[in-house]
This record gives C-alpha cells, structure tokens and sequence, in this order.
C-alpha cells in the first residue's frame, strides 16, 4: 500500500483478515474469516482520521473532501477502501477495507476450507466445463468473488475470458485474461463510463467467455442479451438471500432500467442455464447448492434445486433435487460426464 495507512498498516498485514471496518475514531472492527471482532487500535481524533481517509483516497486518485464526502476506491496494493467523512458519517469518518486474498483459491482450497464438499466440486468443474452460462448468487460476505475466480480458473487456458466489473476484485488464476473497469464521473461530474456501455464494449473484444463482476445495475439487459445471443460460458455474481430469490432480484435491476417482466423472464429462461448458491455461515462460507431456471405456465422463471451440498460426518454429501434430471441433461448435451451423486 504505497500511503501509509497508519495504525491499521498492522490488521491490513495479518494473515487471514478479510475486512477492517473503521466507526470513528475509537472504533475499530476486523474480520479475521470468522466474523467481525472489535479491536484494541488509536487512531488519534477526527482530524487525524479525516487525513488518513484523505490520504488514503487521494493514492487510489479519488478526491475526498467536504463537497464529495464518499468515496469507493481500489488502493494500489488491490485493497478495496470506502470512506464517508464526518457529519455525513454521524459518528466520525467511517473506513470500509477489504482486503484481497494474497494468494489465488484452488479448488483444494475450497474443498479444504469446507466451502464444497470433495464430492460437489465435480458439479463445479462439470458446469465449467459444459460451458453453461452461471451466476453465483449470496448476500454480502459469502464469497461469491472468491468463488467465480476459482471456476474461471478452470476455464481452458485457449479461451479469452473478459471481465466487466464496477471496482476491480476478480483475480482469476488464467493465462488470457482482459480486464474493463468502470469509471465515475470526475470533480465535474463528467467522464462516466458504466457496465452497460462496458459490456457492450467487450461483445466487439472476441470474448470467449464474458464476465460481469457483479450484477447490480441495468447491465443485467446487456448481459442476458450477450447469453442469449452465442456467448457460452459468460455469467457473473449477483446478491440475493437463497437462490430462489434470484429472479426476483434481476427482475427489480432490470426494471429499473425499462425491462418489463415478461421480457426478463424470457431473456432469463434462455440465457442462464445454472445458479451456484453460497451462504456465510458461523464456521465460514459454504455452497449450498446449484439450482436451475424452470419456466412455469404463467411465464415466470422459478429456480429449482438440482444439486445441494450438505454438511455430514465425512466433510459433506450431495443430495439429488428435482432438477436433477435437467442439469444433467445440460451436461450430456454438452459431452460432459454427468458426476455421480453419492
């Protein structure tokens, strides 16, 4: 991190901190992997936080001042930093830094770590494989990032796979990786480039696979579009509680865009093919399962259990749901093997 982050240069440097959450400040949070745990750390007053928040802002080249009081940003080093000065922030300049893993998830790691059972990770490799197009949905924290880079990691290394994203975090272990990230408006208010016009961008950029960071935004148009239209294999992360929720949840983004209804179910029936679930839970992250889009009678899309990964004696089973049956059909049109539950 070439500016100094002060107090919290420590918590930054220790292995296995994933977040350091700064309320004030006298009030300093971090997560070590296992949840948020108060921390004994003096950052002197409010001036002295307004300076490190500046300072730290102004290496990403972001400006932070009474007249823009937020900021989200990407510090050299790859820490993601969100700040908001005081009074916006009531308690005092508030600090959000996540930091980034400093070595690349295998999917050993994730077996490891208790995040997929040894018998779930052949359905990952599988979807992978089949070139199915996938979002990887959760809430906050359950490590849908870390997840997506470890299966683009599986991607063939002949395939150029093209990341969208709004502030840099995929860190895909790939030979042929080509990165956009999006811009904000400058001091007066110009010079914006979003997702959609990025998107839009790497369809002209010959992608091989086509990768939006996170969906949150009306890019949602533009990527099930891109599904929809021969880009196999893309896909990208999207938040929601249960997987369940996803459709609802491209339904709102998409709305407010000027996407009816009809039109996002139609486009999410045909251009996703398979959603990969995670949830944070006390011991860690973990996925859940993978569910597939079913088109009910009235129109709308319904995701269905076809795989669920539970946690047993032996570190894990996968349990068949009643989508079974259409995942793998998926993968035998694809000539993937179909792995064998257990």
């Amino acid at each position: 991190m070439s500016a100094p982050a002060g107090a919290l240069e420590p918590l930054l440097a220790e292995p296995g901190v994933t977040d350091v959450l700064v309320n004030g400040p006298q009030e300093v949070w971090v997560d070590r992997g296992a949840g948020l745990v108060r921390v004994a750390v003096d950052l002197g007053d409010e001036a002295a936080l307004r300076r490190l928040a500046q300072r730290l802002v102004a290496a990403a080249g972001r400006r932070l001042d009474d007249s823009c009081p937020f900021a989200d940003a990407v510090l050299p080093d790859g820490t993601r930093l969100h700040a908001v000065l005081a009074p916006v922030a009531v308690r005092g300049t508030a600090l959000s830094l996540r930091v980034p893993r400093r070595s690349r998830f295998t999917p050993a790691d994730l077996v490891a770590a208790g995040t997929i059972p040894a018998d779930g990770m052949p359905w990952l490799r599988a979807l992978v494989g089949a070139r199915l197009a996938i979002l990887v949905s959760g809430g906050a924290g359950t490590g849908k990032t870390t997840l997506l880079a470890t299966l683009l990691g599986l991607v063939a290394p002949e395939e150029r796979i093209v990341l969208v994203e709004d502030t840099r975090e995929l860190d895909p272990d790939h030979a042929h990786v080509v990165r956009l990230e999006a811009r904000p408006p400058n001091v007066e208010g110009a010079g914006a480039i979003g997702l959609r016009e990025l998107v839009r961008q790497a369809l002209r950029m010959r992608p091989d696979r086509l990768v939006v960071g996170e969906v949150r935004g009306g890019e949602v148009i533009d990527l099930l579009a891109a599904l929809n239209t021969g880009h196999r294999g893309g896909g990208g992360t999207v938040h929601a509680n249960e997987a369940a929720a996803v459709p609802a949840r491209l339904e709102a983004l998409a709305a407010a865009a000027g996407m009816g209804r009809d039109a996002l179910h139609a486009q999410l029936a045909a251009g996703i093919d398979a959603v990969v679930h995670l949830e944070r839970e006390d011991a860690g992250r973990r996925v859940t399962g993978i569910a597939v889009p079913r088109r009910a009678p009235d129109g709308l899309v319904r995701l269905v259990p076809a795989v669920g990964f539970r946690r047993g004696r032996r570190g894990g089973e996968v349990v068949v749901g009643p989508a079974y049956p259409q995942l793998g059909a998926l993968l035998e049109a694809r000539s993937i093997a179909v792995p064998e539950p257990r």
